[in-house]
């Protein structure tokens, strides 16, 4: 995408965003747009870096080392499915986790984070959709989020995937009532396709792909 068009797309679904957090009795800029970069060229990244957005993410550590290194200044977000062996790489690259579903790999980010000197955000992933493989019961998600908080990691929050079908306003509930209970500042909830329910829900930062950048050439990620 040529950046004359990155720059029209993220202003125009930043005043999207705005008008449905209004609507919501929410204040405007309250909610934060993360970026998901998969497929995304570096190019389009910096375009999309200098129209104003803060933030983005990517599900692949391999995909990302191509194009997150010498970014200027931009919040990163790593949004894949967590391996410990690769936590140390995760934590260099990366200033916040967004799914954290297991108590190995949030020991193994936590125990990167210490070694590094380096204060990582991490958020618990909780599972909503019976279609999604990954994610922990929201039952459990409280006692992750103290366990790893005692570890020295920097729980901000939750982040879900909503459901393919059935009751999404349920789901997005139970990930709004979670929030909660966990504690934080972020609740990533909301994707290209239902990011504006998620805000009525109390989504503080929704994860957009090819709302903002087109259509992807390869398969769509899970996580935006």
């Amino acid at each position: 995408m040529p950046a004359m068009d990155i720059t029209a797309s993220v202003a125009t679904l930043r005043d999207r965003v705005d008008r449905v957090t209004t609507a919501a009795q929410r204040a405007p800029g309250s909610v934060t747009i993360l970026g998901v970069t998969k497929t995304v060229p570096r190019e389009t990244v910096l375009a999309a870096i200098a129209a104003g957005l803060t933030d983005i993410g990517e599900n692949y550590l391999q995909e990302a080392r191509s194009k997150y290194v010498g970014l200027p200044p931009v919040r990163t977000h790593f949004i894949g499915h967590v391996q410990t062996n690769k936590a140390k790489a995760i934590t260099a690259l990366f200033d916040v986790v967004q799914s954290v579903d297991r108590l190995e790999s949030g020991l193994a980010l936590a125990k990167a984070a210490q070694t590094a000197g380096k204060a990582l955000r991490a958020l618990v992933q909780i599972n909503i959709s019976p279609a999604e493989r990954f994610g922990i019961a929201p039952a459990e998600a409280p006692a992750l989020a103290r366990r790893l908080r005692d570890e020295g990691l920097v729980v901000d929050g939750v982040m879900a995937i909503g459901p393919l079908g059935g009751s999404v306003e349920d789901a997005f509930a139970l990930a709004a009532q979670t929030f909660a209970a966990v504690g934080g500042a972020t609740l990533s909830l909301g994707m290209s396709g239902d990011w504006e329910r998620a805000i009525a829900h109390g989504s503080t930062m929704i994860r957009i792909g090819s709302a903002l950048f087109g259509p992807r050439p390869a398969r769509e990620g899970a996580l935006a």
